[in-house]
């Protein structure tokens, strides 16, 4: 199973894009419309990948990249920014990314980025 999270406070705005990664086969999607309580899920039953909006009530979507970064590093990060790509490499440098979206991605955007995601998470490595 290949959990997700979103986090947003404006759910409604992401429905589309959810839609695209729920109908994928072995998703299981939740929810977080704060920061913090990303934060609580990401520790009680860690997802595959988050999906976080540039802008949250407590914090901003970088801030909570940071803090999830020493619970887990191996959950892929995704942020959904109106940064241009040059902004946003320089704001998230060192952060370890996967990817930058826009702030309302299509049902076929996350349908790519699922698959390039899950191939990333299942990939054997070999010393």
């Amino acid at each position: 199973m290949f959990r997700v999270l979103i986090v947003t406070t404006e759910r409604k705005r992401l429905e589309k894009f959810a839609a695209g990664l729920a109908g994928q086969p072995d998703v299981e999607l939740s929810w977080a419309g704060s920061g913090n309580a990303a934060i609580a899920m990401v520790k009680s039953s860690p997802p595959m990948a988050v999906f976080i909006d540039e802008e949250l009530l407590d914090m901003t979507g970088l801030e909570l990249v940071k803090r999830i970064l020493p619970i887990n590093a191996m959950i892929s990060t995704v942020i959904l920014s109106e940064l241009e790509p040059a902004a946003f490499h320089e704001a998230a440098e060192g952060l370890g990314i996967a990817a930058r979206m826009p702030p309302q991605p299509t049902a076929e955007e996350a349908t790519r980025l699922i698959h390039r995601l899950k191939k990333l998470a299942f990939t054997p490595h070999t010393p």
